[in-house]
């Protein structure tokens, strides 16, 4: 039973705020590319970030318990600025570097592309504008799921 205004209700609004994002980016790639990849569903990078939109539901349901001016709320919303810093900093850089890498033994093994290995993933982190949405997103889904379904 989903229970108000408890850790379980703190966890589940962050876990729904991600899954929710997670489905927003399949559907996404359905409309963007006129087919179905379920491997969407748990990659990283995309619109909107599920990072973000996870931390901040977390967060933002963390305030409403226990008062924005908590403790609690503060640590939440620090971890979600280090989560939300890293996936538009630190991990899109290194998909960047993944990209170029990937440019450069396409180019060194033209001649015998088998010889190259598999491709790094390129598409790791976010920008800032799919960050701010995921933020955006998590903090409505634990606004919406406190103050109207549960109350």
């Amino acid at each position: 039973m989903y229970q108000i205004n408890t850790g379980i209700e703190v966890l589940g609004n962050g876990l729904i705020a991600a899954a929710i994002a997670q489905i927003l980016k399949f559907i996404g790639f359905f409309i963007t590319h006129q087919k179905i990849n379920f491997k969407t569903f748990i990659t990283t990078g995309g619109m909107p970030s599920s990072h973000s939109a996870g931390v901040i539901g977390l967060a933002t349901t963390v305030g409403l318990i226990l008062g924005f001016n908590s403790v609690e709320f503060a640590i939440t919303l620090g971890y979600s600025l280090v989560v939300m810093y890293d996936a538009a900093g630190v991990r899109r850089s290194a998909g960047k570097i993944a990209a170029s890498l990937n440019r450069v033994m396409e180019e060194f093994y033209s001649h015998r592309p088998s010889a190259a290995g598999e491709k790094l993933k390129e598409l790791l982190g976010h920008t800032p504008f799919e960050v701010f949405v995921g933020a955006i997103l998590g903090a409505a889904v634990a606004l919406f799921i406190h103050t109207i379904i549960l109350q």
